[in-house]
């Protein structure tokens, strides 16, 4: 009889092994199914590029139903899963919600931005997870160069040119990075304004930034942002957001325009509302076979899941793309051998290293001890995850908007608008009717 697999979550970890189960797996042998929030995956490493225009949104997310055929994408949330009675509480995007009964688990719902109770985050920050913030980001800070040339009150410029980025990973410094060379490009077409008039300010509460990579990398970038101009301060938090005022820790504070909050993420809490076994951290405790420890027919791997990292016992694999991918692949040889009754393989993979970019063709690049900085690091940024970016279409896509942007110069037309579609429609439809 066919198994039926649901896949809870469609980004690196649900995709990846659903695409490995279609090759895997006889016909009819099981029955896949991937509920997801959005109906697409997205390459999270390419959003910073995103920000910056180097590569158009829908270059950057693959959507589920085409590159899954064959498997059912469902677009909605899973709001509870019941694991002993093998179901899950399953809200679509529109109509009611039903149950979904299944007969092995595999959680991937992966992590959410991580939020602290800082006064006025919520109403005046914007995170840096999903495209949907990538493309704001991109309009915003188009839309802040316009309004403050556009102005003859010095105090509306001068925050309308000031931009603060909370969170030194590599969310925090791609996003800032971008969006420097975004602005810088940008000024050339507004008269008044010059690079050197916008304030740019990079908040991390450690002593270091980007601390995947070694030291030695984190303190070149530090200088080469502070050599760009970029006000980096270490050992410093945001403690208030009221009114759209950045005040650090340090006493600092900035009327800032724009306010990032890339300061990481935790796993998602779905799996501790539904009683899965979870750490302290909310991930779900997982063994190096990628099953959920103590329980039957339930697999789990990526962000919420803690993995044991078999190469430094003791600890668990990061929460990046490249043991989320080369788990998932795991996973779905695995999930074919437990429907088949065989033995399953533990997840065993040294990291390979990290890179960065940094906007103004620099970047830093760290495999095993190979080190680059400025433009090898850059290139090697580059090529790194265009080898990861999914399918060929996709790579294509990434590959020809690149080779653009070395010809022509980037486009900053502002569409925030679009974010909005509704409201021209909505105050004509107010306006008073000729008699």
């Amino acid at each position: 009889m066919s198994k039926h697999i649901l896949i809870v979550g469609g980004g690196y970890v649900g995709m990846y092994t659903a695409m490995g189960l279609r090759r895997l797996v006889r016909s009819g042998e099981v029955r896949v199914t991937v509920v997801d929030p959005k109906g697409y995956m997205t390459y999270q490493p390419f959003l910073a590029e995103t920000v910056g225009g180097a590569v158009e949104p829908r270059h950057v997310v693959a959507p589920l139903g085409r590159v899954l055929k064959g498997v059912r994408v469902l677009t909605g949330h899973v709001t509870r899963v019941d694991h002993a009675a093998r179901s899950a509480e399953f809200r679509p995007v529109q109509g009611p919600a039903r149950t979904i009964a299944y007969d092995i688990l595999v959680m991937a719902a992966g992590s959410v931005i991580r939020t602290l109770p800082i006064a006025g985050l919520a109403e005046h920050a914007v995170g840096f997870k999903t495209i949907g913030e990538a493309v704001h980001l991109r309009n915003h800070v188009l839309g802040q160069l316009a309004a403050a040339v556009s102005t003859d009150d010095e105090q509306v410029r001068r925050r309308a040119l000031t931009f603060v980025v909370v969170g030194g990973g590599f969310s925090g410094v791609e996003a800032l990075a971008e969006m420097q060379g975004l602005a810088d490009e940008a000024t050339r077409y507004h008269d008044g304004i010059e690079p050197a008039d916008l304030s740019w300010t990079l908040v991390e509460a450690t002593q270091r930034i980007l601390p995947e990579l070694h030291e030695d990398l984190g303190r070149w970038t530090v200088d080469a942002l502070r050599g760009r101009g970029v006000d980096v301060r270490l050992g410093a938090r945001l403690a208030s957001a009221e009114g759209g005022v950045a005040v650090l820790s340090d006493g600092t504070a900035l009327d800032a325009g724009t306010l990032v909050w890339a300061a990481g993420g935790r796993p998602n809490p779905l799996a501790a509302a539904s009683g899965l076994p979870v750490d302290r951290l909310g991930r779900i405790q997982a063994t190096e076979y990628l099953t959920v420890a103590g329980l039957e027919d339930a697999f789990a791997a990526g962000d919420g899941a803690a993995v044991p990292d078999l190469t430094r016992p003791g600890e668990f694999t990061g929460p990046n793309a490249q043991h989320a991918v080369r788990q998932a692949k795991l996973l779905a040889r695995n999930l074919v051998a437990h429907v088949r009754g065989r033995r399953l393989k533990p997840y065993r993979h040294a990291y390979l290293g990290s890179v960065a970019g940094l906007g103004h063709h620099q970047g830093v690049a760290q495999v095993y001890r190979l080190r680059l900085t400025g433009f090898l690091g850059w290139l090697a940024h580059r090529a790194y995850h265009l080898a990861w970016v999914p399918t060929v279409n996709h790579k294509a896509r990434v590959l020809a908007d690149w080779a653009l942007s070395m010809f022509f110069r980037r486009e900053t037309v502002q569409l925030g608008a679009i974010e909005h579609a509704d409201e021209e429609f909505r105050a004509a439809a107010e306006l008073p009717r000729a008699a």
